[in-house]
């Protein structure tokens, strides 16, 4: 459909007064264009008007104002562009200052000298080499990643499966040792990357049986009976997320120090660093204080068939999103499930309970 005839439309659903619609008109077109558009799980052949208006049908009239004011006030969005913006950052703000200072500690050197000779250049060059970046997700773009940097990173050292067997670990280190001409070369740095972290209990946790979960327990798993033979005794682990929350930093630093007291030395990793392209405000999670009219609507539409034994992980229901998050977020290539759920269920209404249908469909995706 035409985006002036569904304009029309809102106005309409909105009962928008002649004057009022013509602004409103001119920031959904703009907002439409620079971002909402680009949302890459929208329904064949429709766009953002056409999502907001179905969405905004589903309530009573009254309780309309209340949901558009979210939207146009409070709904945080990551474009394609930003988001890739926070990839191409990644090497030069994150990787090349932590290799720089292994560098800088080995020459005995101040980090800033480490482009002042030949040897302390070629060792950097050396140990960038020996180092892996593996994608926790299709979210961490490691295409992205590894176009911005052609001609620094090779193929062999881009790995697009956070689990890996024997025979990839060995494919690996062969291909650094024949790199380096070196047959005693193993590992010094391993980035693993994703896009986003919003409650850190995806990444590690600890389970009601008091069993750790999550993608670094399981990196760990995968990665114990190699460390001997395919790492050096000094390596480390760098963790890194395109975009966290503030609750997500703390969980994660709360977390890691837990698991590796009381695992000890040899049952976790002994040297490991979380980094972030950018941390969200930690006031930007909604709250029944600030936002008591959205929350009345959250709660009023909220559908519980929409809980699955992935969102039952942190304990609690998913009107707020996944761990309570409450945030008011969507990214371009997908909806974080820690997002208020008005913004992303879908649901056909059973037992006598309000049907969800969402403003920015969520594709789901556990690994």
């Amino acid at each position: 459909m035409k985006q002036d005839f569904i304009l029309g439309k809102l106005a309409e659903i909105m009962a928008w007064p002649a004057g009022i619609d013509r602004e409103e008109f001119g920031w959904l077109r703009l907002m439409s264009r620079m971002k909402y558009d680009g949302y890459q799980d929208f329904l064949a052949g429709a766009r953002f008007v056409e999502s907001l208006a179905d969405w905004l049908q589903q309530f009573a009239r009254e309780e309309r104002a209340v949901a558009y004011d979210f939207v146009r006030e409070s709904l945080v969005y990551v474009s394609a562009a930003e988001m890739n913006h926070l990839v191409e950052l990644f090497y030069p703000e994150t990787v090349v200052w932590r290799l720089q200072a292994a560098v800088a500690t080995l020459c005995s050197i101040p980090k800033w000298q480490v482009w002042a000779s030949k040897e302390s250049r070629n060792l950097f060059d050396r140990i960038r080499r020996q180092t892996l970046f593996v994608e926790l997700s299709d979210g961490a773009r490691i295409d992205v990643f590894r176009r911005a940097n052609a001609g620094l990173i090779s193929n062999e050292q881009a790995v697009t499966s956070p689990r890996l067997n024997r025979e990839k670990w060995d494919d690996l280190l062969k291909d650094l040792r024949r790199d380096l001409q070196d047959p005693e070369a193993r590992f010094a740095f391993v980035f693993l990357m994703d896009d986003f972290v919003g409650s850190g209990t995806t990444l590690l946790r600890k389970k009601g049986d008091g069993k750790w979960g999550g993608k670094l327990v399981r990196f760990w798993e995968d990665v114990e009976d190699h460390l001997a033979t395919h790492f050096q005794a000094d390596w480390s682990l760098c963790v890194h997320h395109y975009i966290a929350t503030a609750r997500a930093v703390r969980a994660i630093q709360e977390r890691n120090q837990e698991i590796q007291t009381e695992r000890g030395a040899g049952k976790w990793f002994s040297n490991v660093q979380f980094s972030f392209g950018t941390v969200l405000p930690g006031d930007l999670p909604l709250t029944p204080a600030t936002d008591t009219p959205f929350m009345e609507l959250a709660k009023k539409y909220y559908d519980p068939s929409i809980e699955t034994e992935h969102t039952r992980v942190a304990g609690t229901g998913a009107m707020l999103g996944f761990g309570e998050c409450a945030l008011p977020l969507v990214l371009e290539h997908n909806t974080p499930n820690n997002s208020v759920a008005l913004l992303w269920a879908d649901t056909v209404g059973k037992d006598g309970r309000h049907a969800m249908r969402p403003l920015f469909r969520r594709r789901q995706r556990h690994t």
